[in-house]
């Protein structure tokens, strides 16, 4: 196997892992993987699998986004509050080894929310919403880059 194929390999597995547990870019290292392989064949059938790869990813980003969110906003939680969770989570992330990333997420999000609206019950709701609404984004994002991998996969068998 070439060293380059080899190389794509690792960058599709490490970014459907990266989605798996939330530290790297893990769909973008998924595209990142394909052109480098397409780059390296630099052929038709390599240059269609990136480009039915990137149709896919930009999709999966487009979705990621617009489904999550689009409930959130119809359950009432403010992009404030969900950018007050992010933060907690990379605080959590430095401060917490391996957890800290989610406990800091809704620990942000609840203590947001419990300010906002002053009722522990609409703020934990409003919490268990957020983190719905994350979850289905991060599947959302893996689902893609399988899907990317699969049609990376694919394209190997077709040209071996």
């Amino acid at each position: 196997m070439e060293l380059v194929t080899v190389a794509a390999a690792v960058l599709v597995v490490g970014g459907i892992l990266g989605l798996v547990i939330p530290v790297l870019p893990g769909l973008l290292l998924t595209i990142a993987g394909v052109l480098l392989w397409a780059g390296d064949r630099n052929d038709a059938t390599g240059w269609t699998v990136f480009v039915v790869c990137l149709l896919i990813a930009a999709a999966g980003w487009t979705i990621q986004y617009l489904v999550p969110s689009r409930r959130m906003r119809a359950a009432g939680v403010p992009t404030t509050t969900l950018l007050f969770g992010a933060v907690c989570a990379v605080v959590g992330f430095f401060v917490i080894p391996v957890v800290g990333l989610f406990v800091g997420f809704v620990l942000g999000v609840y203590l947001a929310e419990q300010l906002r609206l002053r009722d522990a019950s609409r703020a934990w709701t409003a919490t268990k919403t957020a983190l719905r609404g994350v979850l289905l984004s991060i599947g959302i994002e893996l689902a893609a880059a399988c899907l990317v991998a699969c049609v990376w996969v694919a394209g190997l068998l077709i040209t071996r």
